[in-house]
């Protein structure tokens, strides 16, 4: 498993290397949560990037938990800087979902990449999974940066290439987006299907509910 989020790919191994430090650390956290907690943490979560990996993964999860719509953006710096988002009873923890996805994780190799050096190790028959940064869907919707450079659409037609590439190479191969005419445009060459996707993210909580999602596949 790939990601170019430092922060995400040290939280999957801490779940995985020390979950029970992860849910201890993600409990303190859910009792003491306030609107003002919030921002406390995330000054320090932004601030002190030598808090031990446990105790840095239950920031990650609370701040993610409890900021508006449950998004990740960064600015230029690195920073976290989603505003607290405004939750009744938040569940911030599932303890037996985490120990389920320690589980899971169990024998993972997990890093911090980018999705081209996925070329370095494919091998023919190898199945592979893309799910980049979603394209917005109109010019209002791009308010996540997901790391500091952003996802543009050059990046899109370089991880087009890049599938192309894996094609060749006789990979299976399934990439998820947005369903707009730019990201069908770019893989029209290969099997496009709509999917209705459930999705809580939204400032209008009445658009809430399933989207539409395209799914690429390279085999029937």
């Amino acid at each position: 498993l790939t990601d170019i989020n430092p922060t995400l790919v040290s939280t999957y191994a801490a779940i995985r290397d020390d979950v029970e430090g992860v849910i201890g650390g993600l409990r303190r956290l859910a009792d003491q949560h306030s609107k003002q907690r919030y921002y406390e943490v995330r000054e320090r979560y932004n601030q002190n990037r030598r808090i031990p990996t446990s105790k840095r993964a239950a920031m990650f999860i609370y701040l993610n938990k409890t900021c508006f719509n449950g998004l990740h953006r960064v600015n230029r710096k690195g920073e976290f800087n989603v505003p607290a988002g405004s939750y009744k009873n938040p569940r911030i923890l599932n303890k037996n979902a985490f120990q389920a996805a320690s589980e899971a994780l169990r024998g993972a190799d997990l890093r911090c990449a980018a999705f081209d050096t996925v070329l370095e190790n494919a091998k023919p028959g190898d199945f592979i999974y893309f799910d980049p940064p979603y394209e917005p869907v109109s010019v209002t919707a791009s308010f996540t940066s997901y790391a500091r450079d952003g996802f543009s659409q050059e990046d899109q037609t370089r991880l087009r290439d890049i599938y192309k590439a894996l094609d060749r190479r006789g990979c299976k191969l399934m990439l998820s987006n947005s369903d707009v005419p730019f990201i069908r445009n770019l893989y029209r060459e290969f099997k496009v299907d709509t999917v209705a996707a459930p999705r809580a993210i939204n400032c209008d909580a009445t658009k809430r509910g399933r989207v539409s999602e395209v799914v690429v596949r390279n085999y029937r």
